[in-house]
């Protein structure tokens, strides 16, 4: 059976006059939202490599060291998240080639590895100890190295490791050393993310700048195709064909402190806390009273360009598609252009027809998805204007699309997504209303949607406050095996979003729909012992919300329901249990409807005893198909 290296990992390498290990593991601390199956170390000391390697979380590893120390001030490390194969100790990370002096850590998945690996048997390599495609890279960077002829054996491993990555089919990113290459290493990527810090006489690698903003906030962003050679007091950046180029150092926007729990128990509470700043953050700047409109340059579209916009594209994944999917009606609503919300792994291997006056958003947190960046690079290949929404500045996204919008929403390290999707509300809004204001919007129409956008803040924060009401309601159904959740209009999506926090945390079956969908098949699942959460808000359909309750309720269904104004009052007989959240105008309500259903998952899931800033079967980032 095939078996490949993990989805989405952590990369840590580092090279100075420190002890390496405890940076190593450090780092690896500081990423392990992107992946804990196993972790390891490889450390150079003196003339051989030091592995420690174990299945489980980093504090395995950070046990296992202090078991069996691993000294020296080099060395490489990685967090595993694996999609194939076995989780065990033979298949963590690092891997030896066959000689052992060479050690290897990989995110992305090599997917002609199977034929390299037969030609290394072929040339009477058979010493392989794991399943995995990142042992086959190493064995064959370490057989051309063996290969190659030369005194400078720095400039040979570089080689090596260019002329094995010519060789492969699929993504990388990679860091290598040599035991007999001391404090040098070399590191490269395509299509996964990997970072430079620059230090004073010590150097970094990483796949996050989170892993190592505690000792640099210097970071250089290798594009694709990047190969880099690093010391501990320079290092040399070129492309895997050999070019040379030069590239910026950039100043880290946040610090180590704004990466720490703090008070909190998990990030998921923390962040989900944080959104009255992250809100307030996505809209600094970008409103003007004088034009009741929005401001947003990054875009990088004259006022005729963007009056020619005749359709818009919203892709992306997961969470980022369902701001997508409120984003359409938010569009629709505010500028009365059609819309589209496709799935990013689907527009990129489907043949879409688009005119030329289409403008497609890639949406992205992390703006390293990897379906997100194919999708962006199709609509691009097209000759579409492709623009990015994510929150990483110095992302793939970011560097490749045509223009954009910067979340500002800080690092988001727990794995299921919270301030990121109510930024990406707020700045979907925000394109709604700078494209509407240059059509039919009228003025006084734009200046009621910057009143109720800079009410938003306070509002978020009395949401917060309903905290404790909503733990009391997990508790109550903790033995539940599942939930439905329903929403109308601008809620569907929330519906969808609701489902997505309760399956991601808790492990729970949940779906969401449509609430006039409930009769055309799902309410053959209604049942005492199924709760259906609504999202019932003071709007225009709340009527017809409260009908679709009304059924559920006649077959003994529990409700949910998460409200606002006169809702409260004419939901007390019909739902078991009543969020009330402030009034706002309908298109703003799922900033505010959202929150109350990401406390419910988290609490549930608390209660059921989850992991809930690292559930099970997921990362943060999906960086490889």
């Amino acid at each position: 059976m095939a078996t490949f290296t993990s989805n989405m990992c952590g990369i840590v390498g580092y090279v100075g006059r420190s002890q390496a290990a405890p940076i190593l593991l450090d780092g690896l601390r500081r990423l392990e939202y992107r992946g804990y199956d196993s972790a390891g170390v490889a450390i150079v000391d003196g003339d051989h490599v030091e592995m420690r390697k174990c299945a489980g979380r980093i504090a395995s590893l950070a046990k296992l060291i202090s078991q069996k120390p691993a000294a020296g001030s080099y060395g490489i490390s990685h967090t595993r998240w694996a999609t194939h194969g076995k989780v065990n100790d033979e298949n963590a990370h690092p891997h030896f080639d066959a000689t052992g002096k060479i050690a290897l850590v990989h995110n992305g998945v090599i997917e002609n590895y199977q034929a390299l690996k037969e030609q290394l048997i072929q040339n009477g390599d058979t010493n392989f100890r794991s399943d995995t495609d990142t042992e086959v890279l190493a064995h064959l960077i370490g057989s051309i190295y063996g290969q190659l002829e030369g005194k400078d054996s720095k400039a040979r491993l570089v080689n090596a490791t260019r002329a094995a990555l010519k060789q492969v089919i699929g993504t990388y990113g990679i860091a290598v050393v040599h035991s007999d290459i001391p404090n040098f290493m070399v590191g490269a990527r395509r299509g996964s993310p990997l970072v430079l810090g620059v230090g004073k006489d010590e150097n970094f690698l990483a796949s996050d700048v989170s892993a190592i903003v505690a000792h640099t906030r210097d970071a250089v962003y290798l594009n694709d195709f990047d190969l880099v050679a690093l010391e501990r007091d320079k290092f040399e950046i070129s492309s895997i064909d050999g070019a040379v180029g030069q590239h910026a150092v950039s100043k880290v926007e946040f610090s180590a402190e704004d990466i720490k729990k703090g008070d909190y128990p998990h990030y998921m509470l923390k962040e989900i806390c944080e959104q009255a700043d992250t809100v307030r953050d996505a809209m600094r700047g970008r409103l003007t009273y004088e034009e009741c409109t929005a401001k947003l340059g990054g875009l990088n579209m004259t006022p005729p360009e963007l009056r020619d916009v005749a359709r818009v594209v919203l892709t992306g994944c997961g969470t980022a598609l369902h701001a997508g999917r409120v984003g359409e009606y938010l569009i629709e609503r505010l500028a009365n252009i059609p819309v589209e919300v496709e799935f990013a792994s689907e527009y990129r291997h489907r043949n879409t027809p688009m005119t030329e006056r289409t403008l497609v958003f890639a949406i992205s947190q992390s703006g390293e998805t990897a379906d997100t960046l194919g999708a962006l690079r199709e609509s691009r290949r097209k000759g579409y204007r492709t623009l990015g929404i994510c929150n990483n500045v110095a992302s793939t996204i970011a560097r490749e699309s045509d223009g954009g919008v910067y979340m500002h929403a800080g690092p988001e390290i727990g794995v299921a997504a919270t301030k990121s999707f109510t930024s990406q509300l707020v700045i979907l809004t925000l394109i709604g209303l700078l494209l509407g204001r240059m059509r039919q919007l009228s003025t006084a129409e734009g200046k009621r949607m910057i009143d109720a956008l800079e009410a938003l803040p306070g509002q978020i924060e009395e949401v917060l406050k309903l905290s404790d009401q909503i733990k009391s309601i997990a508790k109550k159904y903790v033995d539940v095996s599942g939930m439905l959740f329903f929403g109308r209009q601008f809620n569907y999506p929330i519906a969808l979003e609701g489902a997505l926090k309760m399956k991601e945390i808790t492990y729970l079956f949940a779906e969401g729909h449509p609430s006039a969908e409930l009769k055309h098949g799902i309410i053959a699942l209604v049942r005492p012992d199924l709760p259906s959460i609504f999202i019932a808000p003071d709007d225009a359909v709340l009527s017809k919300n409260l009908n679709n309750i009304e059924q559920v309720k006649a077959r003994k269904g529990p409700i949910i329901a998460v409200t606002s104004g006169n809702g409260a009052k004419q939901l007390k007989d019909l739902a078991a249990d009543i969020i009330e959240v402030p009034d706002v105008i309908d298109c703003l309500s799922p900033v505010l409807t959202v929150i109350p259903l990401q406390l419910l998952a988290y609490h549930l899931a608390v209660e059921l005893g989850r992991d809930v800033d690292k559930p099970r079967n997921l990362a943060k980032s999906v960086t490889v198909e």
